[in-house]
């Protein structure tokens, strides 16, 4: 995938996702990237079973 695709993609997200990931490039520390991290692993496993029940 080229980095044009990427941004296409990217362009696609909602804001706040957008504002997050622009934050973690900018400003964020190496804990709080950590938490990030964490959190939002969290809630795509939660989301990738949900849709995966909805499957079946």
């Amino acid at each position: 995938m080229s980095s044009i695709e990427t941004m296409k993609e990217f362009d696609h997200l909602p804001k706040s996702v957008k504002k997050a990931v622009r934050y973690m490039y900018q400003d964020a520390s190496y804990d709080q990237l950590l938490i990030l991290k964490k959190h939002l692993a969290h809630a795509i496993q939660q989301k990738e079973q949900e849709l995966y029940k909805k499957r079946d």
